[in-house]
């Protein structure tokens, strides 16, 4: 497995934000963005981390906020912005750029939480290819200060997958459909439902194969 790191960067607003990286021991095919899921930079967050770095991508995660428990997440949650989260994936976008990545080898990957703001920068930033794991908030916002993602799925500006559990307990897969429909941007776009599935693929590792392979491919198909 590959070693992640974390680097701690003075933004110019006088914050300062943490990104977990893994760079490929190889040849770099591109960049992505991994968007945390609800409790943080969690380490299945750092193991998806290294998992790209293996298949060539260098991938780095911004903290949106330090990692909480599951009984603290709704509250961080609750508190986000689409402002403050465009922002802080802006800088992750720039620190690729600085390491040799140009814009259209550039993605964003997220699950959970992650998922949705991953769509939320797909509407919002020209880059190459997102992919969405089970992102929540599609026809009510996950905080108020976010759009829905039936919103954002008329303004994608990028090819996105989703990838949904139709076990999902959190997220009704008739709300996954009315995504899709919505999902008609003039970019191309796709969303799986997986059956017998949950919210959490990694339970389930069939599945969870398939789910990775699918999101590598779209990746390895929009991002050249």
């Amino acid at each position: 497995m590959i070693a992640t790191r974390t680097e701690t960067l003075s933004l110019t607003d006088g914050r300062e934000l943490r990104l977990t990286v893994a760079e490929p021991e190889n040849a770099v095919r591109g960049g992505l963005v991994v968007l945390h899921e609800a409790r943080g930079v969690t380490d299945t967050v750092r193991g998806l981390v290294s998992s790209l770095a293996a298949e060539g991508w260098l991938a780095v995660a911004p903290h949106l906020y330090d990692e909480v428990s599951g009984d603290e997440a709704p509250a961080m949650v609750s508190g986000l912005s689409g402002e403050d989260v465009l922002a802080d994936t802006d800088v992750a976008f720039v620190w690729l750029g600085q390491q040799g990545v140009s814009q259209d080898r550039m993605g964003v990957m997220g699950f959970d939480l992650g998922g949705s703001v991953a769509m939320v920068v797909a509407g919002s930033r020209t880059i190459g290819a997102a992919v969405t794991v089970g992102g929540g908030g599609i026809l009510e916002p996950l905080a108020e200060g976010l759009p829905s993602l039936v919103e954002v799925a008329e303004e994608l500006t990028c090819p996105w997958l989703g990838l949904y559990g139709d076990d999902d307990t959190e997220i009704a897969f008739s709300d996954v459909e009315k995504l899709r429909d919505a999902a008609a941007a003039p970019v191309a776009t796709d969303v799986v439902r997986f059956s017998h599935t949950s919210h959490r693929f990694d339970t389930t590792p069939e599945v969870s194969a398939e789910a990775w392979q699918r999101a590598l491919n779209w990746f390895d198909s929009h991002l050249r």
